[in-house]
């Protein structure tokens, strides 16, 4: 009894010591296999895919080892490509401790006993192990090591963290690693969209990897880098379908499809397209390699297409006169997206440096910055788009700029003098600039490695500093976008930005319209024919070195240069004749190819009026003005007042001599004639151009004071205050009137310098102050004679 209780006792302890150890391998299994480690693609260098806004694929790159390699997922692999691996690799690898006795012994029966062919006995995390570690396993220490290796895998990774270790590091031929970049090399598509056919391919493709193919030869000789599997493959193809049939009868549909020849492509087939782009992009990405592996831009493949034709086909009709080199982009400001960029016509050309970017490179812009010069007047006050401006010879300090054409226009509306690239009127209107000025201007724009505003001075309206092309199309984009300065967006994970208000929008609005006003440089050809309102300027830089052409063709900005990389001059390189002509090449091809150039939706209402003003003078028209004219106009900026170019002289019916006195209808008759100051009437004389001088003996004082009494303010009335309620201050309207004589057509109210509005005669017109205080409101009539009067505005509760 005492012997069986003995015998029992030793039967718990041995039992009780074999439980405490596998509760102790299964605490060291949960440690080793649960301890934090790294994951088993960290450290591996991968390729790099480069897509556009559509998914295309742009470029497939190199890893640093020299191998294309991508890392995907195991939930991002098609489920059959998964299986396959497993059915032609390691049918038993969900079971098997990493390495597999069974097949062990047969591997090395085959290899050293039977004679017959090699049967590899390697399982997947064999497999996986000597690949991650560049094992040599050709003998029977290495074969232990790799089993070593095999068990580690297994005692720290899950089966599926295996599984999808090895199928991101099955050599698939050459320098291709991996069912990622073998899916997308050989097949043009991502590794969930495979079909059987092709997974099974695949699948039995690291068996013989450099066994992959033939190159398709055609009749004539010629080949296309298409590959076709070659018989070895097909074979193994078809052994491993027989196997899953056994276990997929229902995918007897699939019989058909095998018996078809397997396309697959090459490496150096693998698209290259928009290099200068993709360059830059890459360039970021390695300053942000938190952006991962796959890159999506905001380029359009088929507008970049489109741009690269129509480069390549200019400069080849452009050849004799010298031209070989362009660039050009195309923005959509909708989303600030670069559509396309082609920064050199032939990016392999070494003897243009064609693989140098021209949209980064610093030019001088010639006059593609005057629309900035006018949008910051318009924001200004310094002038609207019909104020007339002298191109007369003139000199500003030390500085005296000359026109492009060597002439002078004499007087010239603003819109005129940005629509013919005038450069006196333009440098005219910088100088009167205040805050900001043309120099903080730019700076505020962005645009990078600026000189002292001393070193330019007025020479940086003529393009005396430099700018890049990105810079330019930003600027043109800000127009667009109604005064609001964006940053470009070359990958579509890039933030869209509100952007900073550097013009307002009722600026922004009539540069553009202004813009629009430049006619084609082939405007009576048939493609202008259908005319598309394009905003756009062009500018050419000192010694003919650079030749632009910018503007807004819908919700696009096209930007183009013509020019050398090394700076060389060419007397071809003017902007309007060898840009405009490639600009709207490429404006004509968007239209061609349907693309949408609506203009985009842009803030509306803004505060803009249209105004009648006198054309010879842009100012209000007074009675005697005889050709009129609508302008736009912003209330509270422009600047308004009423004309004096044309005036009536009373002369003596017989001598036709001026009189002086009170009017005399019997013995008197009024004329009218034009009053031009010195300068203007000048380059009249020199120009050719007849205009209706004033006789001598005019200017007898107080003579035109006879010709009719002026304007009497009626309303508001003198020294009274008006109140404004604080919780109703739109409620006080003031009325405003007064008494003319009887030729008065017209009369124009101000409030200080501000033009509110004009009222017939008789009627009056409405006021609603915007703030409390002291007021001077005036009125002018259409001959020129005015009245004025103070007023005080007040609050109340």
């Amino acid at each position: 009894m005492n012997l069986g209780l003995f015998r029992i006792r030793e039967w718990r302890r041995q039992w009780v010591a074999l439980a405490l150890s596998l509760i102790a391998v299964a605490a060291m299994w949960g440690v080793i296999r649960f301890w934090p480690r790294p994951s088993l693609s960290e450290a591996i260098p991968l390729s790099t895919v480069v897509r556009d806004r559509e998914g295309r694929l742009l470029r497939l790159t190199l890893a640093s080892d020299q191998r294309y390699r991508l890392w995907v997922p195991l939930k991002d692999i098609s489920p059959r490509l998964v299986e396959a691996v497993m059915l032609q690799e390691d049918a038993w690898f969900r079971w098997h401790p990493g390495f597999n006795p069974v097949s062990l012994l047969r591997g090395a029966w085959s290899t050293y006993g039977s004679g017959e062919a090699r049967v590899g006995g390697s399982t997947l995390t064999m497999q996986l192990a000597r690949l991650r570690w560049r094992l040599q396993t050709r003998d029977v220490r290495g074969k232990l090591v790799q089993i070593a290796r095999a068990v580690q895998l297994e005692l720290c990774y899950s089966k599926d963290d295996i599984l999808e270790a090895y199928l991101n590091f099955a050599p698939y031929g050459g320098n291709i690693e991996g069912v990622g970049a073998a899916s997308l090399i050989y097949y043009r598509k991502p590794t969930d969209r495979l079909t059987l056919p092709e997974s099974l391919a695949l699948a039995v493709l690291p068996q013989a990897p450099s066994r992959r193919g033939k190159l398709a030869v055609h009749e004539d000789g010629s080949d296309d880098d298409a590959y076709y599997i070659g018989r070895g493959l097909q074979a193994a193809r078809a052994r491993l379908y027989a196997r899953w049939r056994e276990r997929h009868p229902e995918d007897a549909a699939e019989d058909a499809l095998l018996n078809l020849p397997l396309r697959l492509h090459s490496a150096r087939e693998l698209p290259f397209r928009a290099p200068h782009l993709v360059d830059r992009v890459l360039a970021e990405q390695a300053w942000h390699p938190e952006a991962g592996p796959e890159l999506k831009t905001t380029l359009d493949t088929r507008l970049q297409r489109l741009l690269e034709e129509r480069v390549r086909n200019h400069l080849q009709r452009e050849r004799s006169r010298g031209l070989r080199n362009a660039s050009a982009i195309l923005i959509d400001t909708r989303d600030m997206g670069v559509r396309a960029l082609v920064g050199s016509v032939d990016y392999f050309d070494a003897s243009i440096q064609g693989q140098v970017n021209g949209s980064d490179a610093k030019r001088s812009p010639g006059s593609t910055l005057k629309p900035f010069i006018y949008a910051l007047a318009l924001d200004q006050g310094v002038l609207h788009p019909q104020t007339v401006l002298r191109d007369v010879p003139s000199a500003f300090g030390p500085y005296t700029p000359e026109n492009f054409d060597g002439r002078f226009m004499g007087p010239v509306t603003a819109t005129e003098a940005l629509v013919r690239s005038r450069n006196i009127p333009a440098v005219y209107v910088a100088s009167q600039l205040k805050q900001p000025g043309f120099y903080d201007f730019l700076r505020q724009a962005g645009v990078s490695r600026m000189a002292s505003k001393d070193h330019y001075g007025l020479a940086l309206v003529l393009g005396g500093g430099e700018v890049t092309m990105n810079e330019l199309a930003r600027m043109y984009a800000m127009l667009g976008n109604d005064g609001r300065l964006r940053a470009l967006r070359w990958r579509e994970s890039d933030p869209q930005e509100e952007g900073a208000r550097l013009i307002s929008a009722e600026a922004a609005f009539i540069t553009r319209d202004m813009l629009r006003h430049n006619p084609r440089p082939d405007a009576g050809s048939q493609s202008a024919s259908r005319p598309l309102p394009v905003a756009w300027k062009t500018g050419t830089s000192w010694a003919f070195r650079d030749a632009w052409s910018a503007g807004i063709v819908g919700p696009y900005v096209l930007v183009v240069w013509m020019g050398n990389f090394d700076g060389a001059s060419n007397p071809a390189l003017v902007g309007v004749e060898a840009a405009a002509p490639l600009f709207f090449d490429i404006v004509d091809g968007l239209q061609a190819a349907r693309v949408d150039l609506a203009d985009p939706v842009r803030q509306w209402p803004i505060n803009l009026k249209r105004v009648e003003v006198c054309r010879a003078s842009g100012d209000l028209p007074n009675a005697w003005c005889p050709q009129r004219g609508m302008t736009w106009f912003i209330p509270g900026k422009s600047p308004i007042r009423i004309s004096t170019v044309h005036r009536a002289i009373a002369l003596d019916k017989i001598s036709g001599r001026p009189v002086c006195g009170r009017f005399d209808p019997s013995t008197m008759r009024t004329e009218v004639f034009e009053f031009w100051p010195s300068d203007l009437a000048q380059v009249f004389v020199q120009a050719g151009i007849p205009r209706k001088r004033p006789p001598s003996g005019h200017d007898c004082g107080g003579a035109q004071d006879w010709l009719g009494s002026a304007p009497s303010i009626t309303s508001p009335y003198r020294a009274t205050r008006y109140t404004m309620r604080l919780s109703h201050p739109d409620q006080v309207n003031l009325s405003l009137t007064a008494t003319v004589d009887a030729d008065v057509s017209k009369l124009y109210w101000f409030v200080g310098n501000t033009f509110i509005g004009s009222a017939d005669p008789g009627k009056a017109l409405a006021w609603t102050p915007d703030r409390t205080g002291q007021f001077r409101v005036s009125v002018v009539d259409d001959r020129g004679r005015s009245d004025e009067r103070e007023i005080e505005v007040a609050v109340v509760q």
